[in-house]
């Protein structure tokens, strides 16, 4: 996996409460980091002319513009 994608993974569960507790497959993780990151360049490239810049697409696609 790559070493980006494992730091924001440990960051995300350094977020969840000591008392929750889930199991993850490695493959998921894999899976979904892989498919979050190709929604992203895909939807930055369809929409480069159409907005100030790809990052403020990719927040509002995403549903975190403000």
């Amino acid at each position: 996996m790559n070493e980006r994608i494992e730091k924001l993974i440990s960051e995300a569960i350094e977020a969840i409460p000591d008392h929750v507790e889930f199991n993850l497959p490695k493959e998921f993780t894999e899976k979904f980091a892989q498919l979050i990151v190709r929604e992203c360049a895909d939807i930055a490239t369809i929409n480069q002319h159409e907005w100030h810049s790809a990052g403020s697409y990719v927040l509002k696609h995403f549903g975190f513009d403000e």
